[in-house]
């Protein structure tokens, strides 16, 4: 399984307004085309973690690929008012705000 953490800004408030917009997407084929095997979203003392599990390690590629839907643009809009960039002078897109794994354990069965 392949991760992505995208970190951001948010107003821990915030939280449920985030919710029901991702809870919303995710109830369209949305996740399915993207790849998006689960989402997990955390809020900490006014940061927001995106944790996103893909089967393969091509969810980029398809996540660049679903970016033009209407659907990934609109939930890209409605979320404008809650997540800001974690440093916006270097923000240009979510890759910008993407964490680098630096350890990785799995348990063996």
């Amino acid at each position: 399984m392949h991760s992505t953490l995208i970190v951001a800004r948010m107003d821990a408030e915030s939280s449920v307004d985030v919710a029901k917009l991702f809870g919303e997407f995710d109830a369209t084929e949305m996740p399915h085309r993207m790849g998006t095997r689960r989402r997990q979203l955390f809020a900490y003392r006014g940061l927001y973690f995106h944790l996103q599990d893909f089967d393969s390690d091509n969810g980029g590629q398809l996540i660049e690929e679903a970016k033009p839907d209407a659907r990934f643009v609109g939930i890209s809009e409605d979320l404008k008012p809650f997540i800001q960039a974690y440093d916006p002078a270097t923000w240009r897109s979510p890759a910008d705000a993407m964490a680098t794994r630096f350890y990785n354990w799995t348990a063996s069965s």
